[in-house]
C-alpha cells in the first residue's frame, strides 16, 4: 500500500514539474502577462474568458501560487511574483494591447474577475497600468496612424517638388496668353 502510495506522489511531483516547464517555456516566449484573481467566476464563464482570450490570440493558465513562482524564476514574470497570491489566473501572450483589452473587456461585465497587475517585457505594471493598455487603440490602427505619419512628409516634399515645374508651365502659359493678347 505504500508503495502505490508513493507511486502516486512521484506521478503528483512530476506533473507538478512537467506543469513548470510548460509555462517556464510559455512565459521565457511571451513579452506580456496580467496576473488575476478569479475567485466567483462559473465554469461557463471561465470558458467565455478563454474563448475571448483565444480570440486575441492570448493562454489563461490557472496554477498554483508556488508553482507559478517557480515557473517564473529566469522569465520576465518573476517581478511580479509578489501577486501570485490567492486563487490565480494568469494570461500571457505577446500583444500587450490585445490581452490588456481581453481581459479589461471581460472584467467589466464579470466583476469576480480581479486584474491584480502585469508584466510588459519584464517590467512590472500595476492595475491602472493595466487599464492605461487597455484604453489605446488596436495594433492595426497604431500601425496606420504611424504609416501616415511617416508618409505626411513625403508626400509634402513630393507636392513641394511637383510645384516647381507647374508654377513654371502656368508663367509660361501667362505668358502665351499675353503674347496672344497683345
Amino acid at each position: 500500500m505504500r508503495i502505490e502510495k508513493k507511486k502516486g506522489v512521484d506521478v503528483n511531483r512530476e506533473d507538478k514539474q512537467r506543469v513548470v516547464e510548460n509555462l517556464h517555456a510559455a512565459w521565457s516566449e511571451a513579452n506580456a502577462g496580467v496576473v488575476t484573481h478569479y475567485r466567483g467566476l462559473s465554469v461557463a464563464k471561465m470558458g467565455e474568458l478563454r474563448r475571448s482570450l483565444r480570440a486575441a490570440e492570448v493562454s489563461l493558465q490557472v496554477v498554483k501560487n508556488t508553482l507559478a513562482r517557480r515557473a517564473a524564476e529566469g522569465t520576465d514574470f518573476s517581478v511580479a511574483e509578489d501577486l501570485f497570491t490567492g486563487p490565480v489566473a494568469v494570461a500571457y501572450g505577446n500583444d500587450p494591447v490585445g490581452l490588456a483589452k481581453a481581459l479589461s473587456d471581460f472584467a467589466k461585465s464579470n466583476e469576480a474577475l480581479k486584474i491584480l497587475g502585469g508584466v510588459l517585457d519584464g517590467k512590472r505594471l500595476e492595475k491602472a497600468e493595466v487599464s492605461a493598455l487597455a484604453s489605446l487603440p488596436p495594433r492595426e490602427i497604431l500601425l496606420a496612424r504611424l504609416l501616415g505619419s511617416l508618409q505626411s512628409p513625403l508626400s509634402g516634399f513630393v507636392r513641394t517638388l511637383n510645384e516647381v515645374p507647374a508654377s513654371f508651365v502656368r508663367t509660361l502659359a501667362a505668358v502665351r496668353d499675353q503674347k496672344q493678347a497683345a
